[in-house]
């Protein structure tokens, strides 16, 4: 992972809201998903059994087996430490474009977090941590893209890459202080008033496309929100 990805990837955890804080009524708010599918990796058969037990009595999840392993749609690799065999999984499972990594680890040495990162995982909780509801989460996270990480995990990523936002950019990229013309467009419908579903009839786009791009734009102006993204546009004649 390069600077500027790993810059990204630790911005997009920074804004992202309650990562780890009432799943339950995060679901309630957001109303029933459907079903993930789930296949669980690890080395020691009693570790996987547990972590199988908590998974299957829940209703969200839809394990699979040894032979749909291929297609599932999040592969949970729960392991002690990452060594050398594990980021090996980690990688070869990168590969499969049908399934995204979640990871549940017993602990994170020195410059281990860097190494999972590097091996594409964006969601990672702690074994320590790892009850019922947060395997669930972290599940879900996974198979929606999103990054998830242990606030102390996320401070030192965020330390790590803080001095490195702006050298971290492509040369070729938008620099941090600019907007495409799309980008403007979207934040100039937010300063009216319009939710996500107005400016994609507005716009033409769908709405993950405008969420996309409103997340784009607050992960790389280093937002906190669409509001922040507004005031700074406007204090700055972006719109």
């Amino acid at each position: 992972m390069s600077r500027a990805e790993k810059s990204s990837f630790a911005m997009s955890l920074a804004t992202s809201h309650e990562p780890f804080t009432a799943p339950g009524e995060r679901a309630a708010r957001s109303g029933p998903s459907p079903r993930v599918t789930v296949t669980v990796y690890a080395a020691d058969p009693i570790l996987r059994a547990g972590v199988v037990q908590q998974l299957r009595q829940r209703p969200e999840i839809d394990l699979v087996g040894d032979s749909g392993r291929e297609d599932a749609q999040v592969s949970l690799v729960v392991v002690d430490t990452i060594d050398d065999p594990v980021a090996d999984l980690l990688n070869r499972l990168r590969v499969n474009s049908a399934t995204r990594v979640g990871l549940v680890v017993g602990s994170l040495g020195s410059g281990a977090l860097q190494r999972v990162l590097e091996c594409g995982v964006p969601a990672v909780l702690r074994r320590a941590e790892a009850d019922q509801d947060r395997l669930v989460h972290l599940v879900q996270a996974a198979a929606n893209g999103e990054g998830v990480l242990p606030g102390d995990l996320l401070g030192r990523l965020l330390s790590q890459v803080g001095s490195a936002q702006r050298s971290a950019l492509d040369p070729g990229s938008l620099s941090l202080s600019t907007l495409s013309t799309r980008e403007a467009d979207m934040l100039r419908l937010v300063s009216e008033g319009l939710d996500t579903a107005e400016i994609a009839r507005k716009t033409a786009y769908s709405e993950r496309t405008v969420k996309n791009v409103l997340h784009e734009i607050t992960t790389r102006l280093q937002l906190r929100n669409r509001a922040h993204a507004v005031g700074y546009a406007l204090r700055n004649g972006l719109i």
